[in-house]
């Protein structure tokens, strides 16, 4: 998939699900969004966010709810 293939892909999520209410659904909107712009570098990227100086898994990532 292209770069703005998948931008496209990543803003097509946002416009259908970004005006659902609630924390659970909006930090489904936002994995969503992830996996579109990383493909298949998305468990590489859950595991960038996840670690600091501090170690593995210091921060941890929520794939949310889907609405």
């Amino acid at each position: 998939m292209s770069e703005r293939e998948k931008i496209v892909s990543a803003l097509d999520i946002i416009e259908q699900y970004g005006g659902y209410d609630g924390d659970h659904h909006k930090q489904w909107v936002l994995d969503q969004v992830v996996r579109a712009l990383t493909g298949v570098e998305y468990p590489a990227w859950v595991n960038n966010y996840q670690s600091s100086e501090d170690g593995l898994e210091t921060y941890a990532w929520d794939e949310g709810i889907a609405p």
